[in-house]
């Protein structure tokens, strides 16, 4: 879970049945090959300008206030501290409309084991 795969069905469902997410790669670099399509956002890096904060930032901060878990990984002491500032500021509801808007799609594509395509947006 990301801000480029955001899935707000399956958040909902675990938020009604009382289920605590984790996101894993929350700043989306994983296996991925090509463009990063979170860290290399526009959008985020203007909502991250707006705010004075980095893009890892704002992912982070959008997803605690999802009330979803996340593991960043980093090896870069900056940036560990930098990924625990985010509970003394808050996105802005024009900055949740903005994310809401930023293209959806997996990270690694194809099907689950075992197939839960029901819970994916």
């Amino acid at each position: 879970m990301n801000l480029a795969w955001q899935q707000k069905e399956l958040r909902e469902f675990c938020s009604a049945n009382g289920i605590i997410i984790t996101a894993f790669s929350p700043l989306r670099k994983g296996a991925s090959r090509g463009p990063n399509e979170v860290m290399d956002n526009d959008l985020l890096k203007e909502i991250a300008d707006a705010h004075g904060k980095s893009i890892a930032q704002i992912c982070l901060r959008w997803l605690y206030e999802q009330g979803v878990t996340f593991v960043p990984k980093s090896y870069d002491k900056e940036r560990m501290n930098q990924n625990l500032k985010i509970f003394d500021w808050a996105l802005t509801e024009e900055d949740h409309d903005k994310i809401s808007q930023i293209h959806q799609s997996r990270l690694i594509a194809g099907p689950t084991k075992p197939q839960l395509n029901d819970l994916w947006d």
